[in-house]
């Protein structure tokens, strides 16, 4: 999920009542919704693929990250705050840890609910799992957690809060069935592999993106309507050999390793052969975009 999304969920607990159990309760609270996110120092290295949504997302990052996390803000309340403010109160280095245990916690798991993805197991295994059940940046969370987070705040009790809380609980669940649903009505029709993801605005629509062999088809299910497959569809464009080069080499390598549905795109300028590779999850048939990378060969 965004990270608008992420602070907000923090900032509900918060006002749900679970600031009160520290000094710096709130800002933990916010600060680990978005910890895992610490990974994003990769992307000025360009290890973007290899490195997003892995080992700061995954099981073993849920039972160290929270001590690191309580640790710094502990450090931060000790040498800083109360040398500023001597007659504030302690935080609690316990309840700092559990309420980093549980913002940490919301993190990876709205993170597996959209179609990019989540790699639990890292560092040991390097696979990726999809609930495909919300859509990346998602309005009606956000505006579940906003009107309860300010309600919450402005009245100063925890009720706003805590119901906000329990509708974006139900509305994930509700939404994991509609995509179940949907998954039932393709799988009735097609036996290979295919995804069905949320839309934007529309929470009882999907799209619909199915392997079919030389092609990935696309439609849409609509829950009170069902499956209706559009016609169009994306080519893999994998015949080429230069396509099984691009897919040999460590760039190549790292791109398969995160995509889900690739395709690919030749391209021949002058003595130079760029191989277009790209994702249907999230581009279009020319194969250029954030979800797409161009491999050289000589």
């Amino acid at each position: 999920m965004d990270n608008i999304t992420h602070t907000l969920v923090g900032a509900a607990l918060a006002e749900a009542g679970l600031k009160k159990r520290s000094a710096l309760g709130a800002a933990t609270l916010m600060i680990g919704a978005n910890f895992p996110d610490l990974d994003i120092v990769a992307l000025p290295l360009g290890l973007n693929l290899d490195v997003r949504r892995g080992i700061t997302h995954g099981f073993l990052a849920l039972a160290v990250l929270p001590f690191v996390l309580a640790g710094l803000m502990w450090l931060w309340d000790t040498r800083v705050r109360r040398r500023r403010s001597p007659d504030a109160p302690a935080a609690d280095f316990r309840q700092l840890a559990l309420l980093s245990a549980i913002a940490i916690a919301t993190h990876p798991t709205l993170d597996y609910m959209n179609t990019y993805g989540m790699r639990w197991l890292m560092p040991f295994v390097d696979k990726w799992f999809y609930a495909d059940g919300l859509f990346i940046v998602d309005i009606w969370i956000m505006i579940m957690l906003t009107t309860g987070y300010v309600w919450s705040r402005r009245t100063g009790r925890p009720r706003a809060a805590r119901m906000a809380l329990a509708g974006v609980a139900s509305y994930v669940v509700a939404m994991l069935l509609i995509t179940e649903a949907g998954r039932i009505a393709v799988g009735a029709t097609y036996t290979s592999r295919f995804m069905v993801e949320p839309t934007s605005l529309v929470p009882w629509h999907r799209d619909v993106l199915v392997d079919d062999g030389t092609v990935y088809r696309l439609g849409r299910y609509e829950l009170f309507r069902g499956l209706t497959m559009s016609g169009e569809t994306i080519s893999k464009g994998d015949r080429d050999l230069a396509v099984d080069a691009a897919m040999r080499t460590p760039k190549g390598q790292r791109f398969l390793r995160w995509s889900r549905f690739p395709f690919y795109r030749v391209v021949r300028e002058g003595g130079t052969t760029v191989v277009r590779m790209a994702d249907a999850r999230y581009m279009g048939d020319d194969a250029r975009g954030w979800a797409a990378i161009e491999v050289r060969l000589p």
